[in-house]
């Protein structure tokens, strides 16, 4: 594989990802697709982002209820508010709105 194709990749997962037709259906791809270490991080982050989005909680007071590092933490705050993306700010006022 060449970084060439890299992109092309990225935007098929996306895709698969996108086709998915329910939670169930969701979980089941993710369980076939991940790890148990990948799928564990990937649903701390989403924890995080969604404490975050709150705004009631330090890091620290984060990292204690959570387990997961103020380094991972930090790195999910900034996506959440720094970077161009907004996958997180996008899901997060998506559901908050169902």
């Amino acid at each position: 594989m060449t970084n060439n194709s890299q992109p092309d990749t990225r935007k098929d997962l996306a895709l698969a990802l996108a086709s998915v037709e329910s939670a169930d259906e969701m979980e089941r791809f993710l369980v076939d697709l991940c790890t148990p270490a990948e799928l564990r991080a990937l649903a701390e982050r989403w924890h995080v982002a969604q404490i975050l989005d709150a705004g009631e909680q330090s890091y620290r007071e984060i990292n204690a209820l959570t387990g997961v590092s103020t380094t991972t933490i930090g790195r999910v705050a900034r996506f959440l508010k720094d970077e161009p993306h907004q996958g997180y700010r996008t899901v997060l006022d998506r559901m908050q709105g169902q």
